[in-house]
């Protein structure tokens, strides 16, 4: 891990830093000095590490819970290089959605070449962050991410045992019920009743097939973009009932 920048403001302690090639920042409370709870922060699609919906989510959890939070650009996007296969993708679906015609097997291509990489870039940041004193080895991890990173989320959470709580939405593609079949730890699942991104019934398909005991399904009106913003101060109360809470200091 190779650290490049590193801030403080306001309490919390910001570090950019580098797992192989893969780009991420880490936010733990600046005066931290031992182990805490960890929480991953998925990016929407095209989006990047740093997007204002990421700090949105991560400053609440460091200031509020005492966490170490912590997100990483997906292929082709923030500090990564331009990714040919996801560019021609983009361009496919673009022009087909330009043009009222079926995006077809584009869509469903893209996420697998998305997921492809991204998650096993996320399960090495994720030893590479339990390394770290400010996080450890036998604290407990979370993830939280909707859209793009609802996806990831699942299917992450499906093969991470390390995980033991996600707050994911906004995603309703048929192909995650399988992966969501493997997810028994506690889920909330967030729903735009109004999405113009994503069915409805999809999304409530994805929920009914979590297999885990313990989900609330989380649903508001408005648009894809619209989730509301007492929707993070719930998951700082789902993390802290699954994760607990880090020192301060």
């Amino acid at each position: 891990m190779r650290i490049t920048r590193e801030t403080v403001a306001d309490g919390v302690r910001e570090q950019i830093f580098a797992v192989g090639d893969v780009p991420g920042v880490l936010w733990t409370p600046s005066a931290a000095t031992g182990p805490r709870p960890l929480v991953l922060v998925g990016h929407g699609g095209g989006q990047h590490k740093k997007e204002g919906s990421v700090l949105a989510r991560a400053i609440p959890f460091v200031r509020s819970c005492g966490f170490a939070v912590a997100a990483i650009d997906a292929p082709g996007t923030g500090d990564r290089p331009s990714h040919p296969t996801i560019r021609r993708l983009v361009a496919t679906i673009e022009d087909r959605t330009a043009n009222g015609t079926p995006v077809g097997s584009a869509w469903p291509e893209l996420c697998d070449t998305v997921a492809a990489e991204l998650v096993p870039d996320w399960r090495a940041t994720l030893d590479t962050l339990q390394s770290l004193e400010t996080v450890g080895r036998d604290q407990p991890v979370g993830y939280h991410g909707v859209s793009q990173g609802g996806e990831i989320g699942i299917r992450l959470t499906a093969v991470e045992p390390r995980i033991m709580a996600a707050v994911v939405g906004l995603t309703g593609n048929e192909w995650l019920t399988r992966p969501a079949a493997r997810v028994t730890v506690p889920v909330e699942f967030l729903v735009q009743w109004d999405d113009e991104e994503v069915p409805r019934d999809g999304a409530m398909r994805i929920f009914e097939a979590l297999a885990t005991t313990e989900k609330s399904l989380h649903a508001n009106g408005g648009g894809h973009h619209q989730v509301p913003h007492f929707e993070i101060d719930s998951a700082i109360r789902f993390f802290t009932r699954h994760l607990g809470t880090g020192s301060m200091s």
